[in-house]
């Protein structure tokens, strides 16, 4: 890029910070019209409930004010093309996003859209474009190359179909081929494809993988969404009150940047609702790798009700397994507090000699504003921000770091 385009570029980082959205739900739309084909492939619940939008807006507003030196994104970069790979993007699907991205700001800028700006514009889109999909190549290469990977979607059979709480259900997937399946770093995902009715259309969502790597299969453990319309769960409901034993769902390969840290530091996991299934994969393989190692694991975990905590059970095996673990639980509602279990939200405040420890890494899974309230307290009692990590369900829309 000239040092003139370049200048374009930044000079419409007011207009996005300010217009970001409006632009994003015209490109959509309009790419939608033109390329039904593509719903297909993108989440259309994130398109209901305008959290898609709301993640390109500022992933394009991020690239303009980075756009004289993108390598600043390297690590958005990774996490958008795992996401990427998880849905089977492919490089023609970058030349389509293209033509409307270009044409969506020449819509809404209007006489502010000189051709000037749509040149710097098509240059610079072209730039990530090869940035994005180079990277997402080596992403499926890595899969293909090692031992039960694959590339695309794969056929799985649910060989178990196991209730865990009155809204949480595991899901056990096999091969339909009878073949291994790669293994993954805990806390990764996978995306699950299923064909709606209603919508006439197949659609992706993500599911944290909730047990640790074993090569035969995956677990994902769905929470049941309320409310037979909510965006969040038409695939979710779906395999809670249609999906049985023996059905065939197709998957993408294990994707994810939200990992365990190959380390010996102290350990600790906080979650929120169905949150901890990506920390019960890396708890499970921590203890399976190193059960005897007297390091301290702390398990924070919060949820409305005793009838809605999954797993309870499991982490009771998982704590004689590991000694050196020690939990927390935090219910909104409880007619009687114990050793260990407490009513309201989760509150690191009032166990914080169990969760400031030197030198500790923490990883936290729950919703947004979850994350952000307890990512804002470590970060105001020490912790760097290097050692706290945390994983957004859905489209990201925090910028923590």
């Amino acid at each position: 890029m000239t040092e003139e385009q370049i200048k374009l570029i930044k000079a419409t980082v007011p207009v996005l910070k300010e217009h970001g959205v409006t632009l994003t739900k015209h490109f959509y739309q309009r790419m939608f019209t033109h390329n039904p084909e593509l719903k297909h492939v993108f989440n259309m619940g994130n398109q209901q409930n305008n959290k898609q939008q709301t993640a390109l807006a500022l992933a394009v507003l991020a690239y303009a004010e980075h756009i004289e030196d993108p390598s600043v994104l390297l690590p958005v970069v990774d996490t958008i093309g795992h996401k990427h790979a998880s849905l089977d993007i492919r490089p023609e699907h970058y030349a389509i996003v293209g033509r409307h991205l270009i044409a969506s700001i020449s819509e809404v800028l209007g006489d502010g859209a000189t051709p000037e700006l749509l040149e710097a514009w098509t240059i610079a889109y072209g730039q990530l474009a090869d940035l994005m999909s180079g990277h997402e190549k080596t992403i499926y290469q890595k899969r293909t190359q090692s031992k039960g990977g694959w590339s695309g979607w794969r056929p799985f059979i649910v060989k178990e179909k196991v209730i865990e709480s009155r809204e949480v259900t595991s899901f056990y997937l096999h091969p339909a081929d009878g073949g291994a399946v790669a293994d993954f770093k805990p806390g990764q995902y996978i995306s699950l494809r299923l064909f709606l009715p209603e919508l006439n259309l197949l659609q992706p969502r993500q599911y944290s993988i909730s047990c640790a790597p074993n090569g035969v299969y995956y677990r994902i453990s769905v929470k049941k969404e309320a409310g037979t319309n909510h965006p969040d769960g038409m695939i979710s409901n779906r395999l809670h009150e249609h999906v049985q034993v023996g059905d065939v769902v197709e998957l993408s390969a294990p994707a994810g940047v939200f990992v365990l840290a190959d380390s010996d530091a102290p350990k600790v996991f906080i979650s929120g609702g169905i949150g901890q299934t990506p920390l019960l994969a890396m708890l499970e393989d921590l203890l399976k790798r190193t059960p005897s190692v007297d390091r301290p694991i702390v398990w924070v975990h919060g949820c409305r009700n005793e009838q809605v905590h999954a797993f309870r059970d499991r982490l009771r095996e998982l704590r004689q397994v590991g000694q050196s673990v020690k939990q927390h639980v935090f219910y909104d509602e409880v007619e009687q507090t114990e050793s260990n279990l407490y009513r309201g939200w989760v509150d690191l405040e009032s166990i914080k000699n169990d969760v400031l420890q030197d030198g500790a890494e923490y990883y936290i899974c729950g919703p947004a504003p979850f994350i952000k309230m307890h990512h804002r307290y470590l970060i105001g009692q020490g912790v760097s921000n290097a050692r706290i990590h945390f994983e957004e369900f859905g489209p990201a829309s925090l910028n923590l770091n």
